[in-house]
């Protein structure tokens, strides 16, 4: 933007206000999981088909997150927010009198395109206007805000399903309208900047996005095909276009390449056990909603107070060393969901708070390092561009854990979810190699230096 001011700590609050919005917008995704059992019994659904409520919402989030991070750089930060919750408020108001299962998928599908608006530009907010020195706390405030709200989303959400139904849980939603007059008095005004921006290039990257994650869900060997056409599309479109979408040196770039795919694999593995916890409890352990919600509620909540001690521990030594610290919280999460989810039910609560802690402290850490090896100009580009694979690793997550659990019979019994979690201990396994090839590689660039 031309007339965006210096970075300042007097921008800390508004990051604040963006942390409450980002709570709304995370409680809205872990309150469905908990309803899922009930939406399944509903509906008749299977575990794959009632997937793609939650993994739906992550596919829009993803198409529109970017798109909004990169029209970041001609418009206006407030007005975009402010257009985004407007959409996600109206289509709650929608969702609370659906009826039937495409009622509800198309309110929810809605709302993701509204709730796009706000992780992605706050994280390009506090990238553009919080200083270095104090970025790794906004970042971390940040991901406070996303961790109490998946831990108060599972409570909220079952108390609200068993004592009143699941359309309610969209009337929660509606109270993040109440941001709008918050926003247009602390965010600094930014004037319009003219530019081209790339719609057949947002278009490519959308369906390259929802073709992978349909390909994943059904292995039609068809939304594969059309997925690579679509991609190699989008490349051969951001390598013509003056202002592409994407920009090719983001791709290009190994270091960033490589923090993504953490990224990817961290929200893989969260929202996999986000999926599966709930009809675990439900099917091994007889567990109601509200019973459910109160099990994840402590994880959760330790890594929303940690989160406050993550962005110090950021502030004073740096990324990598917060990176490896989340990559080995969520590797012993992996496990003992592996190796003792099975024995007992409280086992489950205490593997989450490794998995909501770890995944805090990836989260934080892993934008913030983007926000440290990226220009000014790529920022807005490339924390979008990273937003939009949280949400495809959030899809890929919970379809990826329906289809592994659908391999077995209902009802289902502990055994079955041995394969599940046991697929998130080798993406962990994976993830935290990539992580030892990144850091020798920034070691290598210090020493040339």
């Amino acid at each position: 933007m031309q007339d965006l001011p210096r970075p300042s700590n007097e921008h800390f609050r508004t990051v604040f206000i963006l942390s409450a919005s980002i709570l709304i917008v995370v409680m809205n995704t872990t309150m469905f999981n908990v309803a899922l059992p009930n939406i399944l019994k509903d509906f008749a659904l299977q575990p794959s088909e009632g997937a793609w409520i939650v993994s739906g919402y992550s596919i829009i989030l993803a198409i529109f997150t970017i798109t909004f991070t990169r029209l970041s750089d001609y418009l206006p930060i407030r007005t975009l927010l402010t257009i985004g919750i407007i959409i996600f408020s109206l289509s709650s108001v929608l969702g609370f009198f659906a009826d039937n299962y495409i009622w509800l998928l198309i309110s929810r599908l809605l709302q993701a395109a509204g709730a796009a608006s706000i992780p992605g530009l706050s994280m390009v907010f506090a990238g553009r206007y919080i200083p270095m020195e104090r970025r790794g706390s906004a970042y971390a405030l940040i991901a406070s805000a996303t961790s109490l709200g998946f831990g108060l989303g599972p409570v909220v959400g079952g108390l609200i399903t068993e004592h009143l139904d699941w359309n309610y849980l969209f009337i929660v939603t509606v109270m993040v309208f109440i941001v709008i007059p918050l926003l247009f008095k602390f965010m600094p005004t930014q004037s319009a900047e003219r530019g081209k921006f790339d719609v057949i290039g947002a278009l490519l990257s959308g369906g390259s996005a929802t073709l992978f994650l349909l390909y994943i869900s059904t292995f039609n060997s068809l939304y594969l095909l059309s997925g690579l056409i679509s991609a190699a599309l989008l490349w051969w479109r951001i390598n013509k276009t003056d202002a592409p979408f994407i920009q090719p040196e983001l791709i290009l770039n190994r270091q960033y390449r490589r923090i993504v795919f953490m990224s990817y694999i961290g929200f893989t593995l969260h929202f996999a056990i986000l999926f599966l916890m709930p009809i675990m409890l439900e099917q091994v352990y007889n567990r109601g909603a509200a019973a459910i919600g109160f099990i994840i509620f402590p994880g959760a909540m330790l890594s929303a107070v940690a989160a406050i001690y993550v962005g110090r521990l950021i502030d004073a030594y740096g990324n990598i060393k917060v990176l490896f610290l989340a990559h080995g919280l969520l590797m012993i999460s992996a496990l003992v969901f592996f190796f003792f989810a099975g024995i007992n039910q409280y086992m489950i609560m205490i593997a989450y708070m490794f998995t909501s802690f770890g995944f805090s402290s990836l989260s934080s850490s892993s934008t913030n390092e983007v926000s440290r090896i990226l220009s000014n100009k790529q920022i807005g580009a490339g924390i979008g561009l990273k937003q939009q694979t949280h949400f495809i690793g959030s899809a890929t997550g919970s379809v990826l854990a329906g289809i592994l659990l659908e391999l077995n019979e209902q009802p289902y019994e502990a055994s079955a979810f041995a394969l599940p979690f046991g697929v998130l201990v080798a993406l962990m396994a994976a993830s935290s190699f990539t992580l030892i090839i990144y850091t020798r590689y920034i070691k290598k660039l210090e020493n040339a230096e």
